[in-house]
């Protein structure tokens, strides 16, 4: 088991524009993302990470819950979070980017590599609500700090942000002595849409499961049980599929076989549209790509449920 002493927090600091954008947005997920691509390792599945702001707010103004960090391209953190970058649209993404890292977004690659923190479960305090920077906050922190949550100023924070939490009910939170095995399952069943479309597209390897292409822009992660009718968040609830592929998937037009895990296609496709040739080649063949993990593997109730529920034969 994680002792307490092991949990840790990270003080991310933002600008007040990004947090402004957020809170009013009231995502069910958040990227933090860090222009300079690097990877980040300072948290495990469920510890907290907040945000502080720049001078002269000098603030912490909320926080979320560490899902998972990843390298990309801000066209596939676009496609996966949209407006819960903080941002209006790619456009504003890549002008913020070039501000931080002049020079190399416009001038390098069309399709510059960021780093994603991803969160779940974000809250965001109302003015009155923000707590002062911890008190060994130094001036020349970056991007920011970790803290024992168990111990001295870590411990501090985290009580003064629980009370707000308590006081305006926001979300719960993980248990600090759980195992991480218990965290990450905790935040397995919190995901957003957007650690969703992340953590599918990650599985997958960036390729589409049934053809295996691997050009970002066209590739969508699908719901196997749709969300509209309660199918969770979860990656073994997800497929990353061509767009193509994934519309046909949400109309019933193809489908999943659950046990031989091979491509299914309706007898539909040729009797309505006179066509579908491309998919009729690929028919009961078996997924190309497979995620690594066997529990981010489809899940055969899924997709069961999918096959009598949705698929029309």
């Amino acid at each position: 088991m994680r002792g307490r002493s092991e949990v840790k927090m990270f003080v991310g600091v933002t600008d007040h524009q990004w947090f402004q954008r957020l809170r009013a947005l009231r995502p069910d997920d958040v990227n933090f993302w860090r222009p300079s691509g690097r990877g980040f390792a300072a948290l495990e599945p469920g510890d907290p990470f907040l945000f502080k702001l720049h001078a002269p707010w000098n603030a912490i103004v909320g926080g979320g819950f560490f899902v998972e960090s990843i390298r990309m391209p801000v066209s596939q953190a676009w496609m996966a979070f949209e407006e819960r970058n903080g941002v209006a649209d790619v456009d504003e993404l890549l002008t913020r980017i070039d501000r931080y890292r002049p020079g190399q977004a416009g001038r390098g690659p069309a399709d510059p590599v960021i780093g994603a923190i991803v969160l779940t479960q974000p809250f965001f305090f109302e003015d009155a609500d923000w707590l002062p920077a911890p008190a060994d906050w130094s001036r020349n922190i970056v991007s920011g700090k970790g803290y024992d949550l168990a111990h001295g100023v870590g411990r501090e924070v985290w009580q003064a942000v629980l009370e707000r939490l308590a006081v305006h009910g926001t979300p719960d939170v993980p248990e600090l002595d759980a195992t991480r095995d218990e965290n990450r399952v905790w935040v397995r069943e919190r995901l957003g849409q957007g650690a969703f479309r992340t953590l599918v597209t990650e599985a997958y390897q960036r390729r589409c499961a049934v053809t295996g292409e691997r050009t970002i822009p066209v590739l969508e992660a699908a719901h196997i049980v749709p969300y509209a009718k309660r199918g969770p968040n979860r990656v073994d609830n997800g497929l990353l599929l061509r767009s193509d592929l994934h519309r046909l998937f949400d109309r019933g037009l193809v489908t999943i076989e659950p046990e031989a895990l091979t491509f299914r296609v309706s007898d539909r496709i040729r009797e309505e549209y006179s066509n579908g040739r491309v998919y009729y080649d690929v028919a009961d063949k078996p997924l190309l790509i497979l995620p690594a993990s066997a529990e981010h593997r489809p899940n055969r109730e899924f997709l069961a449920f999918h096959r009598s529920s949705i698929f029309r034969p």
